[in-house]
């Protein structure tokens, strides 16, 4: 076991992050038995999926009005995070807030977030703002404005005010949401209500509040370049930038990964210095086929990005 990760200490290069699916925890689970202690050591980022923005938690880690989905007690899961500390003393584990189902953003309790955090003996927030409508037009002067924007950063600047450096401060961040300006101005696809939607972050004062982004490179269709959409966010953003890859589910639009295609998509990010990936959800099966190299879970993606990205230890 090494040392664990001092406060304040930068998070390492090519990140592996992981969204842990609440939903599939093993039902009544002493804190041991536990997939999330059992997280494989390479995992550097781990995401609990998912909190409601209008948590209601007083505290005593009662988890039932927090959204998250957990079959196990708060205290089973506080003394899992601890254990998985034990075991592996660099892993971050963040609190995802959002996410495609919590988008009540406009009742954010962020010292209840905060709480929670620290009730669990988490290292921060991933901040998942999903919304059907951002308001994104485009100026004049060729610029993408988002009616949205002003308000998301908001968020951050609340949440950061309660869970001050060193926790984390993580966005999840919309595959096209840096195409639509410059040499990506007719990035595919094109069109849709979230090209550039993330441009005003991205270039506002307030991107120093964040840590690392990680795209959600999927959903977006087959003309979808996982890697264009890196280097667009890349123009604008130098800290950690991870794509994210996701399981096989039923609705999905992809691009989805076979194993080996996973590994070469890490060893492309790989040449950045801080580039790293994302696996969404950590526990799923691809819907409708059997797992396999073709068809991978959640669990062969982290092998395929850990053996990608050149780690260790991957198994």
């Amino acid at each position: 076991m090494g040392a664990a990760a001092p406060p304040g200490a930068p998070l390492p290069a090519h990140i592996i992050m992981a969204y842990h699916d609440s939903w599939r925890e093993r039902a009544g689970a002493t804190a041991a038995d536990t997939t999330l202690a059992n997280t494989p050591a390479y995992v550097d980022v781990l995401a609990l999926a998912f909190v409601k923005p209008d948590l209601s938690y007083r505290g005593d880690l009662d988890l039932s009005g927090t959204g998250l989905d957990y079959r196990i007690d708060g205290r089973t899961l506080r003394d899992a995070i601890a254990l998985l500390k034990r075991r592996h003393p660099a892993t971050r584990v963040l609190v995802s807030v959002g996410g495609g189902a919590y988008r009540a953003w406009e009742g954010l309790d962020a010292q209840a977030v905060g709480r929670l955090v620290r009730d669990l003996g988490a290292d921060g927030v991933d901040v998942d703002y999903e919304t059907d409508d951002p308001g994104c037009t485009r100026g004049g002067d060729g610029r993408i404005g988002c009616r949205v924007g002003p308000t998301y950063i908001a968020y951050l600047h609340r949440l950061r005010a309660v869970l001050p450096r060193p926790y984390v401060l993580a966005v999840a961040a919309v595959s096209v949401g840096a195409y639509g300006e410059g040499s990506y101005r007719d990035a595919q696809p094109t069109g849709g209500p979230y090209i550039g939607s993330m441009l005003g972050l991205l270039r506002d004062p307030a991107a120093r509040l964040v840590d690392l982004i990680s795209i959600q490179a999927y959903d977006a269709g087959e003309r979808f370049d996982p890697v264009a959409a890196f280097n667009a966010y890349r123009l604008w953003w130098k800290g950690p930038l991870l794509v994210g890859t996701e399981v096989r589910l039923k609705g999905g639009d992809g691009p989805f990964y076979s194993a080996p295609g996973a590994e070469g998509l890490a060893r492309t990010l790989a040449r950045d210095p801080r580039g790293g990936v994302m696996v969404y959800p950590m526990l799923e099966q691809p819907y409708g086929v059997a797992a396999s190299a073709a068809y991978p879970d959640g669990a062969m993606l982290l092998r395929a990005a850990c053996a990608g990205l050149g780690r260790t230890g991957c198994r």
